[in-house]
């Protein structure tokens, strides 16, 4: 099992006291956090001592044939990816600043994501080795990643993203939501190929990554979400995905219509086959795409198998006043009502939006341990509202967050949901409003909560799994910072290109701003080619 030492940084660990220790080091033993090396001051977060969520209160393809050029080519490229996290581990992965021009002085294996599955690293140890911390000698680790004078911090958590439609970016700007989703994305969506949602998965992992996002809940299209779970496999990201189930409703296209059987038996076909994946970085998520697009029935089938599986359901709620008045018309109920009259509501449902919620739906939300995520980017840009993300917490909801998808968005940066967040609530109820540690909690543990993972990622503590991301704030956005918050920093004044390492589940999937696990330019240029394809089958050019 691979050893990676990330040497003093300022590591901000969002554990329970949300300390925040100056020049600690941080020791990766495999996939988990080992230890945590502090010989310095600590810096106490005052306000950060209450929980986060205050006290709970209550408990077949449409697209034709392809050429067989186009297929070749795509599993071939999609081979080269899924062993990516193996073939780095051996002398290639190991190349040091000597060799390859990406080392630096006092790196010790710099330039190592070459770990495989079991965790291996082929990382060399370096001749020039800053001194170590006590009781950790040179033999004893593969990689040391100098972090002084930058920002360590637990990867972020997204848990409302579209892999699948991040192909579709700049496609459907400057539209309503349900327009938005009869005139443009439904239609891509049921021309996506195996090889269209391949890439459009791997190009929205990549800026993911690139970004610091390292664990993601994840809602496919109807069709060939294999492809996508292919993607998440070989990029080495953690996530909860599912297929999206549609068996309801006028305005669904043929294309993405499907029978209730049909969809159920589609989705327990992939549970058995994704869930727990590699060590349970790879998880199945039930997604029923909303209220609107689903049958009664389909709904109390994925209750009943989401619970005997244990695993997470994934839909939308409440985003936008006339998907509420639909549901009313049909229902005679609200959403989350309809949602709770079915037996769906409960810790291991997580509803992205619930911007239009009343009090009763928000109280039935706080009773059940209901997980929500804000997607402030995506909402504002479709102009569907603003969740009442403060009187949610301050309740006791749980709420994490999310960029949405690339085509409502259209970036999937959390430095950038982040940052709304905390500023469109001031605006409604005054500067103090969700303030810097609130939102960096959302974003972290908050976003662990949603996966029902907060004993595994979402903070920097031993034991955990070494989900981290390093961040260089020497940049004139970012500077001067005498006597700044490091967690205003990074909230109000940081980016993703401030990302310089993202590590997942104990692999360096990015270092110095380089992906390792896949060919980035690959990925561009096949999902530029895909998105061609795709536009002229839907129609939509």
């Amino acid at each position: 099992m691979a050893k990676i030492l990330i040497r003093g940084g300022t590591v901000v660990t969002m554990n329970r006291k949300r300390e925040v220790l100056e020049g600690a080091d941080v020791l990766i033993d495999g996939r988990r956090i080992a230890q945590v090396i502090w010989p310095g001051s600590l810096s106490p977060r005052g306000p950060w001592s209450k929980d986060f969520g205050g006290t709970r209160k209550g408990p077949a393809s449409p697209g034709g044939r392809r050429d067989e050029d186009e297929g070749s080519r795509f599993r071939s490229s999609r081979e080269r990816c899924c062993s990516s996290l193996t073939s780095l581990s051996g002398a290639e992965g190991a190349r040091t600043g000597a060799d390859s021009g990406t080392g630096g002085e006092g790196d010790i294996g710099a330039y190592s994501a070459g770990m495989d599955h079991n965790g291996s690293c082929g990382a060399a140890l370096g001749a020039e080795v800053h001194e170590l911390p006590v009781g950790v000698h040179r033999h004893d680790v593969d990689m040391v990643i100098d972090a002084a004078g930058k920002v360590v911090l637990p990867g972020f958590v997204q848990a409302h993203v579209h892999l699948c439609q991040t192909l579709f970016r700049g496609q459907a700007d400057d539209l309503e939501l349900l327009d938005w989703l009869k005139k443009r994305i439904w239609p891509l969506e049921g021309a996506h190929d195996e090889e269209s949602v391949y890439w459009s998965a791997m190009l929205g992992i990549a800026e993911l990554i690139r970004g610091g996002t390292t664990s993601i809940i994840d809602m496919e299209t109807v069709h060939h979400t294999e492809s996508a779970f292919w993607a998440i496999d070989s990029s080495g990201i953690r996530a909860a995905s599912g297929k999206v189930m549609m068996d309801y409703g006028p305005d669904v296209p043929a294309t993405l219509m499907e029978s209730t059987e049909d969809s159920l038996r589609e989705s327990e076909a992939l549970l058995e086959r994704w869930h727990m994946h590699d060590d349970g970085r790879i998880r199945y998520a039930f997604a029923p795409r909303f209220v609107v697009s689903c049958s009664d029935r389909l709904l109390a089938r994925v209750r009943d198998m989401a619970r005997a599986a244990g695993v997470l359901v994934h839909t939308h709620a409440s985003e936008n006043r006339g998907e509420i008045e639909l549901v009313q018309q049909d229902r005679g109920m609200r959403n989350v009502v309809c949602l709770h009259e079915l037996g769906l509501i409960g810790p291991n449902l997580v509803l992205a939006h619930c911007i239009w919620l009343d009090d009763e739906e928000m109280a039935i939300l706080r009773d059940s341990g209901t997980k929500v995520v804000h997607c402030p980017s995506s909402n504002l840009k479709l102009a569907s509202g603003i969740a009442k993300v403060p009187e949610m917490l301050e309740m006791g909801v749980f709420v994490s967050m999310g960029a949405d998808g690339a085509p409502c968005n259209n970036n999937l940066d959390m430095f950038q949901e982040m940052r709304h967040a905390a500023l469109i609530q001031k605006v409604r109820l005054g500067p103090t409003a969700l303030p810097a540690p609130t939102v960096l909690e959302m974003a972290t543990i908050g976003g662990a909560r949603a996966m029902g993972l907060e004993d595994e990622i979402g903070s920097i503590e031993p034991g955990k799994r070494a989900d981290i991301v390093i961040l260089d704030l020497d940049a004139p956005h970012a500077v001067p910072a005498e006597g700044v918050d490091v967690v205003s920093r990074v909230v109000y004044e940081a980016t993703a290109s401030d990302v310089e390492t993202t590590i997942v589940d104990g692999r360096v999937l990015m270092y110095r701003r380089k992906l390792l696990a896949f060919d980035e330019n690959e990925v561009i240029r096949e999902a530029t080619r895909a998105l061609r394809r795709v536009l002229e089958r839907s129609g939509c050019l």
